[in-house]
Parts: C-alpha cells; sequence; structure tokens
C-alpha cells in the first residue's frame, strides 16, 4: 500500500500522509478481509510506514486484522528523530526528503487555496529546510494538529506498542542515520509476542551482510522467514 501522494498517482486533495495516519491502512486491510475472508494477513511497513504499522496494530489491539506485522527502521518517537536527524551529516538526508516534500506541497497551490488553508505563501515554501519546519508549516495544520510537537508526540508508535497483541517483529539498526538509538525501547518494555531484532550495522533499512564483492541482503530472508514459521 502506497501512502497518499507516494505513488504515481497526484493525491487530488489538500491534506496529504504523516507517520500517524492509520486510516487509510485499515480500509485497505478491511477490504482485503472483506474480499479474502479466510486469508491471514501479514503486513511488513519500512521507515515512515513501520511506524504508522505499529501504531496500527496498536489502535487495533486484540481486534486485529492481522496474524502478523514486521516493522524495519521505524521511526518510533518522532520528535526525538526530527531533531536527530536535523544534527550532523544526517542534515544531508534530511535536505533532499524536505526538498521533495517542499515539491509536493507546491504543486497543491495550483488546486487548492493552500494559503489560507494553512497561512504559508507558496514562495515560502521552498524556504521550509527541516522536518520540524516542514511539519510545523504544513503536516501539523492541514492534518488537524496543534503543533508538530502535538503531531510528533500523537503520531509516534513507541507509545502503542505494549497494546499490540499479534506476534510482532522489529527489525533495527543502532547506525541508523535518521534516528538515535534511544528511541527503541528495551524488550522488557514490549509483550512477549513482540520481538526486537536490533543489529549493531544497517544504516536505514539497509542490512547487507557478507563481504564486499560478495554481499548478503538479509533483511528479505529474515522477514520471509518469520512470516512462514
Amino acid at each position: 500500500m502506497h501512502f497518499r501522494g507516494c505513488a504515481k498517482e497526484q493525491n487530488l486533495l489538500a491534506r496529504s500522509y504523516h507517520s500517524g495516519e492509520t486510516q487509510d491502512a485499515l480500509e485497505f486491510l478491511e477490504h482485503l478481509h472483506r474480499t479474502y475472508p479466510r486469508a491471514k494477513l501479514s503486513a511488513v511497513g519500512y521507515s515512515l510506514g513501520a511506524n504508522m504499522l505499529l501504531k496500527l496494530v496498536g489502535e487495533m489491539g486484540k481486534n486485529s486484522l492481522l496474524s502478523k506485522a514486521v516493522a524495519v527502521s521505524a521511526p518510533m518517537e518522532l520528535e526525538a528523530c526530527a531533531s536527530y536527524i536535523n544534527h550532523g551529516f544526517s542534515r544531508f538526508y534530511q535536505s533532499l526528503l524536505v526538498k521533495e516534500l517542499n515539491k509536493s506541497l507546491a504543486m497543491k497551490y495550483a488546486k487548492h487555496p493552500m494559503q489560507s488553508l494553512i497561512g504559508l505563501e507558496k514562495k515560502e515554501v521552498y524556504k521550509l529546510k527541516s522536518f520540524w519546519e516542514f511539519d510545523a508549516a504544513y503536516t501539523a495544520p492541514i492534518h488537524g494538529f496543534t503543533s508538530a510537537k502535538d503531531y510528533y508526540a500523537k503520531s509516534s508508535a513507541k507509545q502503542f506498542l505494549q497494546k499490540i497483541s499479534i506476534t510482532t517483529l522489529i527489525i533495527h539498526a543502532l547506525d541508523d542515520p535518521f534516528m538515535p538509538a534511544s528511541i527503541l525501547p528495551q524488550q522488557e518494555e514490549v509483550p512477549k509476542n513482540v520481538s526486537l531484532e536490533i543489529s549493531e550495522n544497517g544504516g536505514h533499512v539497509g542490512f547487507v551482510g557478507g563481504s564486499l564483492f560478495k554481499p548478503e541482503y538479509w533483511l528479505e530472508k529474515r522477514i520471509r522467514e518469520f512470516l512462514l514459521t
């Protein structure tokens, strides 16, 4: 499932997607459940989608439509991650991502009264340089949050982990350039049905083993193994 506006189709609304937007995914799962009522459903989320997935299965609790879930490189504490990526070499990644977000937002001005909706002139969009700035200017107000801090607090998945009732795997690397290791829970802080697999290396959705001349991308193998056992 693509977040709205993340595939080739443009999102036709003034609003967009965000890390805590679980309604679209829930509707998609409900459709699958109606279409294939006897099928066991599992889901895998990556990065922002991993945070959303963990939040979703936490919200569903014992009424989950999924039997298993895998979250890879999830920014489970959004405020800490937004601050972390605003320092050091991580700012390079942030600049690339925010530029793309700015482009998508600027395109909305042609079809929607964005200035009246979020109080920002189109020319000011390209001056947004960080996730904090973008989320304060657009993500928070267009989705009903009072501020970027409010959005981060309500959309972070870490607070929903204790409510997860299905077998869940969280895969994360300590050298992820997008987030500090402090966002990770300890195993005793999550239910027994939630497993943490933390590697020293792996970057952000990387997880390459083997050697320089014979690399092994083991992430897909591990996910498949987890879902089939």
